[in-house]
Parts: structure tokens; sequence; C-alpha cells
């Protein structure tokens, strides 16, 4: 890189100070400052975008890599999860084949056919209804707002009266 001293830098000066003149100088000492600022803010933002593009292959290699490995991890729970289905649904057919062969002349048991249990639903909650509930005197004393109000009007309401 090039090395600019003082004494390179006011010789500089005192050149352009000649050439250029008194009266032009600092017309072209600020453009030329101008200039420089732009060349300087172009190689900062180009550097940025290279970082940028970089650091963004790098997020994306990251990625396929944890994909991967999310991949493999899903394949092997499914895997160990249908054999272990499989074990079960083998042994649950061993246990069970005896009880099948029963005499013909029996009696079928009440509890014989399983029907599945209902899935589960929350209750419904109606906040209406929560809310016409609470008696009219407590909804008064804790400020439970009954009928809609604009906000003008609820500034109005509750604004104290003008004294004359």
């Amino acid at each position: 890189m090039i090395d600019f001293g003082f004494d390179k830098l006011a010789l500089i000066g005192a050149v352009a100070l000649i050439v250029i003149g008194p009266e032009k100088l600092p017309r072209v000492a600020r453009t030329v400052g101008h200039l420089f600022g732009k060349a300087q803010r172009y190689v900062a933002d180009v550097k940025a975008e290279v970082n940028r593009s970089i650091e963004l292959e790098e997020l994306k290699k990251m990625k396929t890599q944890f994909e991967d490995a999310a991949r493999d991890v899903q394949t092997s729970v499914e895997k160990e999860v249908r054999d272990a289905s499989q074990s079960f649904e083998s042994d649950w057919q061993s246990a069970t084949a005896g009880l099948g062969s029963s005499d013909a002349g029996a009696t079928a048991s009440p509890y014989g056919s399983i029907t599945p249990a209902p899935s589960y639903r929350p209750p419904r909650k109606n906040w209406r209804l929560k809310r016409g509930a609470l008696p009219q005197w407590y909804k008064q004393r804790h400020g439970v707002r009954s009928k809609a109000q604009s906000g003008a009007a609820r500034v109005a309401r509750f604004r104290p009266p003008r004294s004359l």
C-alpha cells in the first residue's frame, strides 16, 4: 500500500495550490472528499455483501446437515416403532389365540366386545353465559362495562363538570 506521510501530503497540497489556484482549491477538495467517501462506502457495501453471501452459504450447509440428521433420526424412530408394534402384535396374537377357540356352545361374555372410548372433547366455554352469570351489583362495583361506548363518550362521561 502507498505510504503517505505528512511531508508527502504537504507537497501534494502545495502542488495542488499552485496548479488549481486558491479560488478553486476548496471546491475541488470538497469534491474529492465526497468522491473518496462514496468509494469507501461502495467498498464497505461490497465487503458486507460478500460476507453475507458467505454466511448464507454456511447456513445453507448447516441446514442441509440438520435436515439429514433429522431425517436419519425419523427413519430410525419409525423403524423402531414398526418393529415394536410388530412384536406387540405377534405377542398379542399368540396370547389371544387360546381365547377365541373356547367351547362352541358357551355363551358370549357381556364384556366380549370392547368398544373404543370416545375421544376427549374439551367443554365448550361460553363467555357470554359466564358474563351473564355475574350479578349486576358486582358488575357495577368492579367496573364491568355492560354497554358499548366510544372513547370520546367515555371521556365525556367521566369528565368533571365545568364551573362557570
